[in-house]
């Protein structure tokens, strides 16, 4: 009886080492799957701190220029109304000097 019970816990410690070395290995790739994904992470997080300064200062930028257009005062389209008003006169004018009939003197 001494030798079957010497065989079966030399069997059992045989089990208990691949069960081991098993949890060992899993614990290992656990491990490895979390420093990749924390190295992943890590590459990240400057690329999106950087486009995200980017778009702020867009944002802001807009905002300043659309604010500069609504304040700013369009001096061309006043200087277009005075220009235009002169030269319509004079062919208006010319047309009503054509058009019109002439007095009859009696």
């Amino acid at each position: 009886m001494d030798n079957f019970d010497i065989a079966r816990l030399e069997y059992a410690v045989d089990g208990l080492r691949r069960n081991i070395s098993s949890v060992r290995s899993n614990i290992n790739e656990l491990i490895n799957r979390e420093e990749e994904t924390n190295m992943r992470e890590t590459k990240r997080d400057p690329i999106l701190w950087a486009l995200a300064i980017i778009g702020v200062i867009a944002a802001v930028a807009a905002i300043a220029y659309a604010v500069y257009r609504y304040f700013t005062p369009d001096y061309l389209e006043d200087y277009d109304d005075d220009y235009d008003d002169r030269f319509d006169d004079d062919f208006f004018e010319d047309e009503e000097e054509e058009t019109k009939p002439e007095k009859k003197e009696d």
